[in-house]
């Protein structure tokens, strides 16, 4: 069998409605309530028609671990108290990480419409996937949106060879009178799931990616997440980043830190890391007219593209591979989709 040949045989195309059901299926069968299961659903379709298979389905066999471990209750409602005019503190009550943060964005959007800005700060809750649903929310309010998240330490600290901070990512939205920009990234060089995609296709990772355990750059995927750690994004600035935001995270959700993180990618420990948003109301603090200048200033950044490049602003490349893949189908590893159909037919 040729290598494209065999590649070819590992993968499959998939709908996203077709993969949506199956999911929920899954999710149901392990004890969530449809409504939060659909939740959860539509965040795993984001990630893999966005072409970030990390935060996609491969994720939901942890997800049904979680629930029939009791790691995960789906039944519960997120609790709110509003401590100031503008910051709401959420208990997530162990639920789905996707139902409690948009409840908590519901709240923000209102209040900051009220009061020009308004933060959620989240403990308690499960892991919220990609970030870019949750700031496009905001941004569809007409607000300018933050959102950070923490996670298991799994990123070495510039100079250090073992994993001590988190991927800690950061999700930014800018409203204009067009298409906005949506900023999605991690302050680690790759996430952890790529890196585990890269193992379970048998294939090396690029130099730069992750250490080993000896905290020697590593191509081999399997001995980065054997022992090893992934490096931060951009050397010492990346790591500066992601400790900073480890520390703000951790101290305005009253969660953990570092290797005390856990439960966003096992089966074995509550989740004990802090998300935290913030919306800005363009309409509230009269911001609205500058719009139009935005919108003309992102067009000049995509027209300077030169030699035959293309120049993009953060959201504009996620946009256009939703809609192809809204059309097309989402290519999935066949191993993953199989697990969620086997997932469904499997209950405790």
């Amino acid at each position: 069998m040729t290598i494209a040949a065999h590649t070819a045989a590992q993968h499959i195309v998939v709908d996203a409605e077709s993969l949506r059901a199956a999911i929920i299926d899954a999710l149901v069968a392990h004890g969530a309530t449809p409504a939060k299961a659909e939740e959860q659903a539509a965040m795993l379709v984001e990630g893999d028609l966005r072409d970030h298979h990390s935060h996609g389905v491969r994720r939901l066999p942890v997800l049904t671990a979680r629930l029939d471990e009791g790691l995960i209750d789906s039944d519960s409602e997120p609790l709110f108290e509003w401590v100031t005019e503008t910051i709401l503190r959420v208990d997530g009550q162990q639920g789905f990480g996707p139902s409690v943060g948009f409840a908590a964005i519901d709240q923000i959007i209102e209040r900051a419409e009220r009061t020009g800005l308004a933060l959620a700060s989240i403990s308690n809750s499960n892991h919220l996937g990609m970030l870019a649903p949750y700031v496009e929310k905001m941004v569809a309010a007409g607000q300018i949106a933050f959102a950070f998240t923490t996670s298991e330490a799994l990123v070495h600290p510039w100079g250090g060879s073992s994993a001590m901070v988190g991927t800690n990512p950061i999700g930014i939205g800018v409203p204009t009178d067009g298409e906005p920009l949506i900023l999605d990234m991690s302050t680690a060089s790759v996430s952890m799931g790529k890196i585990l995609d890269h193992a379970a296709k048998g294939e090396p990772i690029p130099l730069g990616w992750a250490v080993d355990s000896s905290g020697k750059p590593t191509d081999d995927a399997q001995a980065a997440v054997d022992g090893g750690a992934i490096s931060p994004f951009g050397g010492p600035k990346g790591y500066a980043l992601g400790i900073a935001l480890e520390a703000i995270v951790a101290m305005l959700t009253q969660s953990s830190l570092g290797r005390e993180v856990a439960g966003t990618l096992d089966a074995k420990e509550l989740a004990n890391k802090g998300d935290v948003f913030i919306a800005i109301s363009t309409k509230r603090l009269g911001l609205t007219s500058f719009l139009p200048r935005l919108q003309s200033y992102f067009d000049d950044v995509r027209a300077s593209a030169a030699g035959g490049a293309s120049v993009s602003v953060p959201g504009d490349r996620a946009r256009a591979t939703v809609e192809q893949r809204r059309r097309d189908g989402i290519p999935l590893l066949r191993a993953n989709w199989d697990a969620a159909l086997e997932l469904k037919e499997v209950a405790p």
